[in-house]
């Protein structure tokens, strides 16, 4: 797979040339992935690390996790009508859990946590009510919401995360945004579907390289940022080296262990695929 990358690539790098590149407009997507993934790492790892040194899980009403600089952190708000910050957990971009910072004193919210806590407040609410049966839940499968504040940009994502190891979930994932009074001003589905792929098997000692899944128009023709975050998350423990995303438009490669895309117009896909057929048929008659 490596080999047949690196021919594509370089191929693509000819045939773009002069052209709009695809990877560069997915940039932003990817940048928004990695944030995602931020967030969902310090949510990991700053739960087990605050409720081995918060005893009193009773006044535990909650958490969200942010970045902030060039850390990540995870806080835990108390139960009460005007909520406090009862924990805060810091991380460095190593996650090292030797390294974190727990700090457990009591305090307000800053201006950017009230306004992360209100968001979050309010996608919560949407899902418990679901009125317009916009959200699907599944058996073995947990919603993890994550609110984010991105320049002027409040949004909260919504992924779903599997009960059960051995499987990768993407797809039954939402994007709700607000506007600067914090109010919900749309909601929708980033796939259609939910598309759960198992990765290797312990037993057999099987283990599965590459993956691959699809999007519906409704997707739109980009990787999305949930893909990239839950790749993120999993592509370690699933090792796989590579998951292709296939649009109608495009084929998004992304390297699980670069953690970098590569976005290819299938039409030029499409012409290196016949290109390397012709090249070796013509090796076969020469034999």
């Amino acid at each position: 797979m490596k080999k047949s990358l690196t021919i594509i690539l370089t191929l693509l790098t000819i045939s773009v040339f002069g052209q709009k590149n695809p990877t560069d407009e997915a940039q932003p997507i990817v940048a928004e992935g990695k944030l995602l993934y931020k967030s969902e790492m310090a949510s990991w790892y700053g739960t087990d690390l605050f409720l081995e040194n918060y005893k009193d899980r009773e006044n535990i009403d909650g958490y969200f996790s942010y970045t902030d600089n060039d850390s990540a952190k995870c806080i835990f708000y108390s139960k009460a009508e005007n909520p406090k910050v009862i924990g805060t957990i810091s991380f460095d971009s190593t996650y090292n859990l030797k390294t974190a910072k727990t700090d457990l004193t009591e305090r307000d919210f800053t201006k950017k946590e009230n306004d992360l806590y209100q968001i979050r407040k309010i996608a919560l609410n949407e899902l418990k009510t679901n009125t317009d049966s916009l959200f699907k839940f599944y058996q073995n499968t947990s919603p993890n919401i994550i609110p984010l504040i991105n320049g002027q940009e409040k949004k909260v994502y919504v992924l779903t995360g599997p009960q059960i190891s051995g499987v990768v979930i993407f797809g039954n994932d939402y994007l709700l945004t607000f506007d600067n009074d914090n109010k919900l001003v749309t909601k929708k589905q980033l796939h259609n579907n939910i598309i759960p792929i198992e990765y290797g098997n312990v037993k057999e000692g099987k283990e599965v390289g590459d993956a691959i899944h699809s999007h519906l128009p409704e997707s739109g023709d980009f990787i999305t940022a949930t893909d990239i975050c839950t790749l993120m998350l999993y592509e370690k423990f699933a090792k796989w080296k590579t998951h292709q995303v296939v649009s109608q438009k495009y084929l998004n490669i992304w390297d699980c262990e670069t953690d970098q895309l590569t976005v290819i117009p299938m039409s030029t896909f499409d012409k290196i695929n016949k290109d390397q057929e012709k090249r070796n048929k013509k090796k076969n008659n020469d034999k």
